[in-house]
Parts: structure tokens; sequence; C-alpha cells
């Protein structure tokens, strides 16, 4: 397992903080399957849905959660189905993308509005993507962290070698015996500070391994790889993505391209930081999508 965390680059300086005092508890029914999330800020805010990716939980996005809540937003971060405290369906077509995609949607359904703007990462990323493609009336705009665009990573997968032996622990993922060589405490081995660590050993001590495997069984390509040829679905709103350079498993080469495929389209890298920019440059992120979103 050390290999895809030397991989994905900068282990979280991030002091757990206050939030977890601050916050309110919630679940979103999404087909039967139980969502949990945590929400802070006021009531009557512009909302954003937070989703995180893996390893991770819904306190990967504290930093963020705090900022955006001292700017008047509410904050609303999930548990993907399979960690932490949302459901855990068995076997794989429960996280095929279509109802992952519906997961997202029925928490900014539960907040009471319209739309939201949708703030991604990794797995998250991946998903909020397609939420954008598939679900636009419900996206206010996007924000997406270190996950290129599907088709900017197919391209890499299918023409690039170094991208390809960076993505080798998702093939190992999508085997069918790898969850019986996680534990909570390899997953959360990123993680610097000791009493962030903690927590997270908790929650993946909750969380079902067999789950955290089936996103790769179910949604990450498959050899032989193939770029995607079908229509360019483009999302109908803004889109922010923020990208650590340092990033050892989702090569920056993959975001080249993307003006193609995104209209209204804004980059920030930040090369310092590795696969978790959020909690690696939360400062730099924070004002990023602080600034953005009030363009």
């Amino acid at each position: 397992m050390s290999a895809i965390f030397g991989l994905i680059g900068m282990a979280s300086s991030l002091v757990a903080g206050e939030i977890e005092s601050k916050v309110e508890h919630g679940f979103a029914d999404s087909g039967g399957v139980k969502i949990h999330y945590a929400a802070v800020g006021p009531k009557s805010g512009p909302v954003v849905v937070m989703v995180h990716g893996f390893p991770d939980f819904w306190y990967s996005w504290r930093s963020q959660m705090e900022a955006l809540s001292e700017a008047g937003y509410r904050a609303v971060a999930l548990d993907l189905r399979g960690f932490n405290l949302s459901g855990q369906p068995a076997g794989a077509e429960q996280y095929d993308m279509r109802l992952l995609v519906g997961d997202v949607v029925a928490v900014i359904k539960a907040q009471g509005v319209a739309k939201a703007t949708v703030m991604a990462h990794d797995w998250g990323g991946a998903i909020a993507w397609q939420v954008a493609f598939h679900a636009p009336q419900m996206v206010e705009k996007l924000i997406i962290v270190n996950l290129p665009h599907p088709r900017g990573l197919a391209r890499e997968l299918a023409r690039n070698p170094e991208q390809q032996k960076a993505s080798a622990y998702a093939r190992r993922f999508q085997q069918a015996d790898s969850h019986e060589k996680l534990t909570a405490e390899a997953l959360s081995a990123w993680v610097k500070d000791p009493e962030a660590r903690k927590k997270y050993v908790e929650a993946f001590s909750k969380s079902s391994f067999d789950a955290m495997m089936n996103y790769y069984r179910r949604n990450y390509p498959r050899e032989p790889y193939q770029e995607a040829t079908g229509p360019v679905i483009k999302p109908q709103c803004p889109v922010l993505q923020i990208h650590g350079l340092k990033d050892g498993a989702l090569l920056p080469a993959a975001l080249a391209g993307t003006w193609e495929w995104v209209d209204d389209w804004t980059l920030v890298t930040i090369p310092e930081a590795g696969h978790f920019a959020q909690q690696d440059a939360p400062e730099k992120v924070n004002r990023a999508v602080l600034s953005w979103l009030k363009r």
C-alpha cells in the first residue's frame, strides 16, 4: 500500500481544527442509500457541496469549510457511499457512476436549493464532472481539485507511458482481493498531523474497504486504454480547476486540451502541492476558490 501514498505526493500538514464542534450532521436519501454530510455556515448562504476522494472522508475539506462559512457560504461536505457514516451497499454495481452522481444530487436537494456549487477532489472530482455533464440544472459552478477532465485522463492513459506507470496502483485496486490488503492505519498514513490521523483511522474503521475498491473496479478505465471518442458534453457552468503539480498519480499533462471541452475554464496550478492540494496548500486553495466564486 505504501506505493500509492508515495505516488500521490505530499502528506497533509494541516492541523486538525475545531470544525467538528461547528458542523451540523445530516443524511440524504439516494435511492435507499443514506449519504451522510456535515454542514457549516449560514443556512441562507449560497450552498457549496464538497465531495472527497480516496482515501478520505468529509473531514478533508475542514480548511475550506472554515473559509467558506466565514465568507457567508453554506459548506456541505459529504461522505461518499462506502465511506465513514454513509451507507455501504454490497456489490460493485452499487458503485456505478450513475448512482454516485445520484448521491451528489440527493445531497444538493437535501439542502432545499435548486442548485449548488460543487467542489470535488479525486474520485469526487470524477463524479462531479459527470454531475455537471448529466445533471447540469443542479450545478451553479464547478470546482475540481486534482482530477483532470475525463477526456484528458483517458488520452494520457492511452498515449502516455508515464501516466500508465503512475496508474499501476489503480490496476492493482481493480483486483478482486484488493480490499483484503487494506487497513485503516495504512490508508491514513499520508496524514501528518497526529490528531487528524486519529480521526482518519476512526473514519476508515467505519468504512468498507471493498466499497472503496469498487470505485476502481466499476469506473476506472481498464487496459487496453482507449481515448474517448464520443460526443463532447460541455459543462453549462463556469469551471475552476486547481491542480497540485506534485501529484504523482494524476499527472498534470492530462490538463492539456481542457480548453477544448470547457468553455468557461479557469486553471490554478500549485507547484508545491501534491495530490491532496486542498490540504497541502489550504491557504492558496481557499484564496483561489473565494476569489473565483466572487468574480
